[in-house]
């Protein structure tokens, strides 16, 4: 007969290994003996001093050492900051994935890409079903949030019950699906909840969010304003409830819609596909087949709601787009909120587009799909956790939380603020931060995955601010007699046809660091350099107060 765990003594491990002091790249990883279950895999987007990265995703170092535990990646929905790393992690880590429908086909659109639909196992999971995953038992609990299929998660572990929100808001009215299931947060919390890790995402806003509805009666309201010129619509590509919404305006106001953007394409064809779109017959057109119809009877849903460089919106108003030019009279939708750090690509974009003579409209076309203060403090009291673990956020949005937290009567010493990399051990009797393990961003760039680190970028850094001056010096072997040069080139640093002078000058610096090299008897190349560079370095500094990379290259003949 088996023996009962002791619940008392038994302590669970709770270690986020992304998505803490920031927004995006969310994963954590849950570990009880000799099981580890990790919750999301996402990926962030570099900030602006990463130049040239592309993606940054998690350290999963802890997760390779530790590779006989990792049982499976449990997903809560289907955003790039909680899927986005899963096809780079997965090549080190290799489990099984959990996910619901719609979470699911965008997952295996990803694979995909990334060749990995036969190497790895995946589950359909529906909500209220349970997995169990080692020691863990894992139930899927509904929720909503701005993409269909979102869930929040109940571990059941040895030492109690975790329950992790994922990122949601309590909608009454959703446009796809049922409103979340308070009424089973409300049965684990009369079990007994050990922990709650809860979005932060909007905890500094009072109030409630407002319901997914609200923005389909203002997309009604501008298409019946706007009955002879074309409308643009701009939005997140998961966002497939407010595609859904613009489809619906289109179809009332009899006008076609063109998807553009290949991430947006991607996602509303799974989501068509799996039947989370309701697309009356024949209202998606192609964008060839444009030209067919009048302004009045057409509708573009495309990408580019962030100002990013490369999505169709940004081509289109810079007219760098193939197929779509923006035309006086046009109304452009932004139908998203900048992203902190987002804000001047986005007003770049709209000046762009208002300059060409659109109307660009962005007021009340947008509600978050993050719980307000006041839906976080109805999950709270629903599971009146022990432990409270605020998570999705910045800093300042996790001290918030714990304030909240503390409000709804959680123990100041029963609330963590962690650290992406904190290893934090829960038990009936405390909880406390025993550790910590590697938890740095992986920089992704091109087909480069962690080959880019800090010195790297302190050199693009030093390049894009001060430019770069190579001095190319042949020397005869053995004799070191100069044979040519030294020639100097600029990148970046001064136009030299209009800086002979100081070209001249620098070149009769090297000259002398070279004589004084010679005179000494030094013969290792690196000296050389070195003096070379210091000496050009002071030089330079003293003329223009600037301070360039010096890259000086000896050949021998």
């Amino acid at each position: 007969m088996k023996k009962a765990k002791d619940v008392t003594n038994a302590k669970v491990k709770i270690i986020p290994l992304g998505g803490l002091e920031q927004i995006g790249m969310n994963i954590t990883a849950f570990e009880y003996g000799d099981s580890i279950v990790v919750v999301d895999c996402g990926l962030s987007f570099p900030e602006d001093e990463m130049l040239g990265i592309d993606l940054v995703i998690p350290d999963v170092t802890y997760l390779k050492d530790n590779i006989d535990k990792v049982k499976g990646f449990v997903i809560t929905h289907g955003h790039e900051d909680h899927i986005g790393g899963l096809p780079y992690v997965l090549k080190e880590v290799s489990a099984p994935i959990y996910a619901t429908k719609l979470t699911m086909g965008i997952i295996e659109n990803k694979f995909k890409e990334h060749n990995l639909l036969k190497t790895t196992k995946r589950k359909v999971i529906k909500y209220g079903q349970s997995i169990n995953l080692g020691d863990f038992r894992i139930e899927f609990i509904r929720t909503n949030h701005s993409i269909a299929d979102a869930a929040a998660l109940a571990i059941y572990s040895p030492a109690g019950i975790i329950v992790h929100t994922g990122d949601f808001k309590v909608d009454y009215t959703p446009v796809f699906g049922d409103t979340i299931d308070l009424q089973r947060f409300g049965e684990l919390g009369k079990k007994g909840v050990l922990a709650l890790l809860c979005d932060s995402t909007n905890v500094m806003k009072p109030g409630f969010t407002m319901s997914e509805r609200t923005v389909g009666k203002t997309f009604d309201n501008i298409f019946a304003e706007n009955t002879k010129n074309r409308i643009i619509v701009a939005t997140f590509a998961s966002n497939v409830d407010r595609v859904q919404q613009i489809i619906n305006s289109a179809h009332k106001y009899g006008r076609k819609v063109v998807i553009e953007g290949r991430s947006m394409v991607n996602i509303i064809s799974t989501a068509n596909e799996l039947g989370y779109l309701n697309v009356p017959d024949n209202i998606l057109i192609d964008i060839e087949q444009m030209r067919n119809y009048k302004d009045e009877q057409l509708v573009v849903i495309t990408t580019g709601s962030q100002g990013e460089a490369m999505a169709a919106l940004s081509r289109i108003a810079a007219s760098i787009h193939r197929k779509i030019s923006i035309k006086p009279g046009d109304t452009v939708i932004f139908s998203s909120t900048p992203i902190p750090g987002n804000e001047k690509s986005v007003s770049k974009v709209i000046n762009e587009l208002s300059m060409k003579g659109a109307k660009v409209i962005f007021q009340d076309t947008h509600v978050s799909g993050h719980a307000c203060q006041e839906e976080i403090k109805l999950i709270y009291a629903l599971t009146k956790p022990k432990y409270a673990v605020p998570v999705h956020g910045e800093y300042r949005h996790l001290i918030t939380h714990a304030e909240l937290a503390e409000g709804m009567g959680v123990d100041e010493n029963n609330i963590f603020i962690l650290s992406s990399g904190d290893v934090l051990e829960l038990g009936q009797e405390k909880g406390e931060v025993i550790g910590k393990v590697p938890a740095h961003g992986i920089l992704v760039d091109g087909l480069g995955v962690g080959d880019v680190g800090n010195i790297v970028l302190r050199d693009r850094q030093h390049l894009s601010e001060n430019g770069l001056i190579i001095i190319v010096i042949t020397l005869e072997k053995y004799s070191n007699q100069v044979l040519a040069g030294p020639d100097i080139v600029s990148r970046g640093f001064v136009y030299v046809r209009e800086s002979e002078n100081l070209m001249d000058e620098a070149r009769e610096v090297v000259n002398m660091s070279l004589d004084k090299c010679f005179h000494n008897n030094v013969t290792d190349w690196g000296k050389i350099k070195t003096e070379i560079k210091d000496s050009l370095s002071d030089y330079l500094w003293k003329k223009t107060k600037r301070n360039p990379m010096i890259l000086p290259i000896i050949m021998e003949v």
